[in-house]
């Protein structure tokens, strides 16, 4: 019988295999992100007209119910809104971490040339913005929200670029990607070391153990998925106990997974040989063609293709469920706080001038090149929606400020600015490329002229 897979072409498979799975994930990456921010805006909209109902108490009472835990003299005793925050986040940050592990390791943060423009131009979205807050509450309360307008939401960003379809290039849809993504490492990093509170050394002691733990078994390669869920739960609850904030239990784990598959390459001649030359496949050939197969796949893709959905469609949307209820008064738009002005003016024209400033350096030192394909004006439209940072600055903002009043006027802010930054985002892009429309036509009419 002929091979399935003719050993000529064998070679250019195995050789391509890396490439096409990096693609395939990418893609899927955006689709789910883009379909994640729609849910997004629904939950964040039902939020909003529910805290400012007449059942407005009700939506209060419900993310302040307690939930109560005691296993031996340690007690978890929290509000529904910070079980949320602090656990449930926890599986959305696991999922950022893997994310980037993979982009480090397989995708566009491996190239450092190619990664070069936007990793610049996402800390110039950081720095700018959280400068820009600073130099507005200087001397304030609201100073210590400097790490709010330095986020961009990767849901939402996505889903502007999903919903402009082909006015964006794609070249400029992974740039906005990459520097999600950078942005991201930014934002976990200034969490874990701003926004924790008093440290207890020995449970960060004991977290990091734990972590080692982990460490080991994927050096061993054990898959016991039983084991792994044991160790994240006892990372989770060491990390809660040890002051740092919970989540970040979930982006060391990430952080962690392996992002390359365990077998180099699919091992082709065996799984031809079972399913050609056996003509009744035993429950073993099934399971050991199943494991071969499973093994080309690496524990960061296989396991972001299962959780990222629920991140995207329930994560997240609870969280701003939890979080976008505000109550609106005109009098915090009419006369904005300090903390008002410092998150709306550093997401909108920090993120935009910031990214942009810092991508010319990039260009002019020669660290970076623009994308393929991609030209200066839908670079800007690129800045412009970055400055879309509604899930991480709400999440910063809760660990941030106590006061209600503080928290309330900077959520507004973000949803206020999220939604300006995405209008003009949109409109750039509209009008660059209404105008290669333009300039096509010109070109047609032209070409007739002369003929």
């Amino acid at each position: 019988m002929e091979p399935l897979i003719p050993s000529a072409r064998r070679t250019f498979i195995e050789r391509d295999n890396t490439l096409s799975r990096v693609a395939q994930s990418v893609v899927r990456f955006l689709h789910v992100e883009a379909a994640g921010g729609v849910m997004l805006m629904v939950a964040t909209a039902t939020a909003l007209v529910w805290a400012n109902s007449p059942w407005d108490d009700s939506y209060r009472s419900l993310w302040e119910t307690h939930i109560r835990l005691a296993v031996g003299d340690h007690t978890f005793d929290e509000s529904l809104e910070h079980v949320v925050g602090d656990l449930l986040m926890a599986f959305f940050f696991f999922v950022a971490g893997m994310e980037i592990k993979r982009e480090l390791v397989t995708g566009s943060l491996r190239d450092r040339r190619a990664a070069a423009l936007p990793a610049m131009g996402a800390v110039g979205g950081m720095v700018v913005p959280a400068l820009i807050y600073l130099a507005i509450t200087a001397g304030s309360e609201a100073s210590r929200g400097w790490g709010i307008p330095m986020a961009t939401d990767i849901a939402f960003a996505m889903g502007i670029v999903a919903v402009l379809d082909r006015r964006v290039p794609h070249s400029i849809k992974v740039f906005l990607l990459t520097l999600a993504i950078v942005d991201d490492i930014g934002a976990i990093a200034v969490i874990a070391v701003f926004y924790t509170g008093d440290v207890e050394p020995r449970w960060l002691i004991a977290a990091t153990c734990v972590a080692l733990l982990v460490v080991v078994l994927h050096r061993l390669r054990v898959t016991s998925a039983m084991l792994f869920i044991t160790l994240a739960i006892a990372m989770w609850m060491t990390v809660y106990q040890s002051g740092v904030h919970a989540t970040i239990a979930g982006v060391v784990l990430g952080l962690l997974t392996p992002a390359r598959p365990f077998q180099t390459d699919l091992q082709v001649e065996q799984i031809v040989d079972v399913l050609e030359n056996r003509p009744e496949l035993s429950p073993d050939d099934v399971r050991s063609t199943a494991a071969l197969i499973t093994g080309s796949i690496s524990p960061c893709d296989r396991l972001i293709d299962a959780l990222h959905p629920w991140t995207s469609y329930l994560i997240v949307p609870v969280f701003a469920l939890a979080n976008a209820g505000i109550d609106i008064s005109p009098s915090a738009v009419t006369s904005p706080s300090r903390a008002f002005m410092g998150v709306a003016l550093g997401l909108v024209l920090g993120k935009l001038s910031g990214i942009l400033l810092f991508s010319a350096l990039a260009t002019r030192l020669g660290l970076g090149t623009l994308p393929e394909g991609a030209r200066w004006i839908e670079l800007v439209g690129a800045a412009a929606i970055a400055g879309v940072g509604f899930t991480v600055s709400l999440f910063v903002t809760g660990l941030a400020f106590d006061s209600p009043v503080l928290r309330d006027d900077a959520k507004l802010a973000t949803l206020l600015a999220s939604a300006t930054a995405a209008a003009l985002g949109a409109i750039i892009f509209v009008a660059a490329h209404a105008s290669v429309i333009r300039s096509k036509r010109g070109g047609d009419n032209a070409v007739t002229r002369v003929d």
